[in-house]
């Protein structure tokens, strides 16, 4: 089950960053379909925030056909974000952490790595040169 993080210093509203939590998890094969939410009196105790905030944010879910809501039982997972790259997600998510370990070793903090990530995503998505297909 996802269970969620709030950043507080995060420019993105709370119900979005639970919104793109459930996106992630459903892209990286977290959760499938079939798979329950955590409860919203649940999720609104343990971030110490109002339950509002989460039904906004499974409603949201809810009208892009990714969760259905079941009265008395509960949100659940309808479809999933996963591609077919999913198999391939356990390595690259290895070599990942390996990478991070060697990141953190050399002294970035996790805004360091972020900021990274980003403007090197942003320059290879935005490259208008081929890319190398893997060895």
């Amino acid at each position: 089950m996802i269970e969620f993080v709030l950043d507080s210093r995060s420019k993105v509203n709370t119900y979005m960053q639970l919104v793109q939590q459930v996106k992630q998890a459903l892209r990286v094969g977290l959760l499938a379909p079939g798979d329950q939410l955590p409860k919203v009196r649940d999720v609104a105790q343990s971030l110490a925030i109002n339950p509002n905030t989460v039904l906004k944010a499974y409603r949201e879910l809810e009208i892009e056909g990714l969760v259905g809501g079941r009265p008395g039982v509960g949100t659940f997972v309808q479809r999933t974000l996963a591609g077919a790259s999913l198999p391939n997600q356990a390595e690259l998510r290895d070599d990942l952490v390996a990478w991070l370990h060697r990141a953190q070793a050399a002294g970035l903090t996790a805004e360091d790595v972020v900021a990274l990530v980003e403007t090197t995503l942003r320059a290879t998505l935005t490259d208008d040169t081929p890319q190398k297909e893997p060895a």
